[in-house]
């Protein structure tokens, strides 16, 4: 295959050549090295494989001359009022009309001198994304901090890997390439340095192919760095948990579920001795406590992975389908009315033996606390289901609603 051409992605058969590269570079108060960035391109390397070149910087509300420095570089400037990462790249992603993009930031961290050997696995059809490694390159003295290099970045890229599975080494550099047919896949819309991470996570969810190019990582020129690094790594992390809702409720709700009804059953019977310590009626509070805990935490994560999927965050499962399925509305009325209504049995002939007593001392406090919790549970699923049920209509069955409605104007 010659340069310059691939197989279209996603299978479609055929070949076509690739006619143009956009570079997308956002920029805030980057005067002194905007410039030098932007002379630094390979633009006689790339027309040499017959591709047409431009170069946008997105001035995001810079307070110097970066615009004026980028266009005398050669670059189109568009103007960005929003500040942020994503809204920088949201912007430039948009006016660019290339169908390769490559993307970097304006400071001269990246090697955009190399950007013909960066973007070999597009042209060769190997890949639809490209991103840099740093770790895998070459890293100068001084370009990443300490904290960054030893501890943000491999934790975060760890977190990464483990939630999608994307095999990156660097899921954090800001180095990378993609084809317009593939960007056009993408559902991109966070506007600050999470967008990052969204863009990785929507390839992945999108099965596109994603190659690792090692390259240099160069010491900053210009302004002081924007990065902040525990507010950014927060919004990194955050916005990674925010699309696995089974690592950040189902797992952890479901051991603390189990724990405490664990708990609960284990000292309903009576005090439990260990050797020559006796545990009396507080484990089993704790256990009420941990179960009721547990099972927000659960039907939290079940909302949300519901809501998720509605919105086109995550794609169904055998978890939701398994919950479509079997626990429709009617059933978890049904289901959680049942566990209810024997929790308040049970508490019922508590109180009755009560009364027969004359009110006097509860002689089955561990019963009712165990009766009580039972009783939480059932009506917890029973408003459960009617939220999921609310969140899990189609659009088009809430089309229809507001139209019975007169609501659907």
């Amino acid at each position: 295959m010659a340069q310059g051409q691939e197989k279209e992605s996603g299978g479609g058969g055929g070949e076509r050549r690739f006619r143009k590269v956009s570079f997308v570079i956002p920029a805030l108060n980057e005067e002194g090295v905007v410039g030098r960035t932007i002379r630094q391109i390979d633009v006689e390397g790339l027309k040499k494989l017959g591709l047409e070149v431009e170069v946008i910087v997105v001035d995001n509300a810079s307070e110097d001359a970066t615009a004026q420095e980028a266009r005398q570089a050669g670059a189109r400037v568009v103007y960005e009022p929003r500040r942020g990462y994503g809204s920088a790249y949201l912007r430039g992603l948009r006016e660019a009309d290339g169908d390769i993009i490559v993307m970097g930031d304006a400071d001269g961290t990246y090697p955009f001198d190399r950007v013909v050997e960066f973007i070999q696995p597009i042209l060769r059809g190997e890949a639809d994304m490209v991103i840099g490694s740093r770790f895998r390159g070459r890293m100068e003295k001084g370009a990443m901090p300490a904290l960054h290099r030893y501890i943000g970045n491999p934790l975060l890229t760890f977190i990464g890997n483990l939630l999608f599975h994307t095999g990156i080494s660097d899921f954090h550099c800001g180095m990378r390439a993609i084809t317009r047919e593939a960007l056009n896949r993408l559902t991109l819309c966070t506007t600050g340095m999470e967008f990052a991470t969204e863009m990785l996570v929507e390839a992945g969810r999108k099965g596109l192919r994603i190659a690792e190019v090692p390259i240099e990582y160069r010491k900053r020129g210009g302004s002081k760095p924007k990065l902040s690094s525990f507010r950014d790594g927060w919004r990194h992390l955050r916005f990674m948990l925010m699309y696995s809702p089974d690592y950040l409720f189902l797992l952890p709700g479901s051991a603390v579920f189990l724990l405490g009804l664990a708990l609960m059953l284990v000292f309903l019977r009576g005090p439990v001795s260990i050797g020559e310590i006796t545990l009396d009626i507080h484990p089993m509070i704790l256990g009420s406590l941990l179960t009721l805990l547990g099972l927000n935490i659960l039907l939290a994560g079940i909302t949300a992975k519901t809501f998720a999927m509605v919105e086109g965050f995550i794609d169904q499962d055998r978890l939701l389908s398994f919950i479509q399925k079997h626990f429709r509305l009617e059933r978890g009325i049904i289901t959680g009315g049942v566990i209810a209504l024997a929790g308040f049995l049970l508490n019922l002939q508590i109180l009755l033996r009560w009364y027969a007593s004359g009110f006097g001392e509860l002689p089955t406090l561990r019963t009712a606390i165990f009766a009580a919790t039972v009783f939480i549970v059932g009506v917890q699923i029973i408003f459960s289901a009617w939220l999921m049920s609310i969140i899990g209509i189609e659009r088009g069955e809430r089309w229809r609603l507001c139209q019975l409605n007169g609501r659907g104007r």
